[in-house]
């Protein structure tokens, strides 16, 4: 029996991302489908749907950018089921200057 190690899990590549009012999803090129509560990501979750739908892959396909959000997430944390680190301080901040 063979078990997904950490090496693998950096080396998944992503094939297709969708946000939606709940969800996180992330089509991976080997197959797998990978969800999360949008609640997970506050920026995601407070962002227009035009805004999420705006993302680009980076880090060799391993990770994906929202350029409008300034939001980044890795593939590598989706797979081990790590929410957003971002502090309560930072993500209000956040939402303060989008409200200007």
């Amino acid at each position: 029996m063979t078990s997904l190690t950490i090496d693998r899990i950096d080396a998944q590549t992503v094939k297709l991302v969708t946000v939606t009012d709940e969800f996180l999803t992330v089509d991976l090129i080997d197959g797998r489908v990978i969800s999360a509560p949008l609640t997970w990501y506050p920026r995601l979750l407070n962002a227009s749907q035009s805004e999420r739908d705006n993302w680009r892959l980076t880090g060799g396909k391993n990770g994906v950018h929202w350029p409008d959000l300034d939001e980044d997430i890795s593939i590598r944390n989706l797979i081990l089921g790590q929410p957003s680190g971002e502090s309560q301080k930072s993500l209000q901040r956040w939402l303060k200057s989008r409200s200007q």
